[in-house]
Formats: structure tokens, sequence, C-alpha cells
């Protein structure tokens, strides 16, 4: 567990442990729960499909392209217990490949129109 007060700063760093130096990281999605074994019911996502959903997320460049660093201010889930538990999906691509989804970047899903 890692420890921190409620609208704290939470900085994350994730890095791709390989030899080869052509791979890429992309965080597509992480997703906040107040229980550890359910990250759909009751979650609340930071970053989904590569696009910001929490307003307080921040991404930071970094040196390395097998190297993700972010923030986001923390915060606690109403009448429920203290903790939160944090769930990333990373991307990796060979870095340099133009059509991978780590290039794609934030994918909007369009909402389809609900018939009568």
């Amino acid at each position: 567990p890692y420890y921190v007060s409620i609208n704290q700063n939470l900085f994350l760093e994730a890095s791709l442990h390989s030899s080869d130096p052509m791979l890429e990281l992309f965080l597509d999605t992480c997703v906040a729960s107040p229980t550890r074994h359910n990250f759909t019911t009751g979650s609340y996502a930071i970053v989904k499909n590569g696009c910001a959903k929490d307003p307080t997320y921040v991404e930071y460049s970094s040196p390395r392209r097998d190297t993700v660093r972010f923030r986001f201010q923390t915060f606690q889930f109403i009448r429920s217990n203290p903790e939160v538990y944090l769930q990333c999906e990373l991307v990796v691509c060979r870095a340099f490949d133009y059509s991978s989804r780590c290039r794609q970047g934030c994918i909007q899903r369009s909402k389809r129109e609900a018939s009568s």
C-alpha cells in the first residue's frame, strides 16, 4: 500500500524492462476502484482509451520511450472504505510504427443514437 492524503498529487511512473530499445509504452486505460476485485462496477476512469477522463490528470514527457509518467489528485470513494485501488492497462508497441496503438493516442468513441 501507498498512503496519501486526499487531494494530494499522486505521481506515477511505469517502465518497460526489456533489452529491446525499439519498444515504447503507452497508457491506454487507468481505473480506480473502491475494491481490489472489481474494476467495472462503481469504478472511476482516470484515463480511458488513451483519453484523460479526470480533470486533474497530467501526463509528463519522459526521456525514454519505454517509460510513462503521469499524476492525478487523490480522492476517496463516498460511503466506502478509505482504500482506493488502481488498475492501469499499458500497451507495448514497436517504436516508430506510426500505425500502432501507441501512435493513435486518444481515441474518442462516439455514442450511438438511441432509437425511439
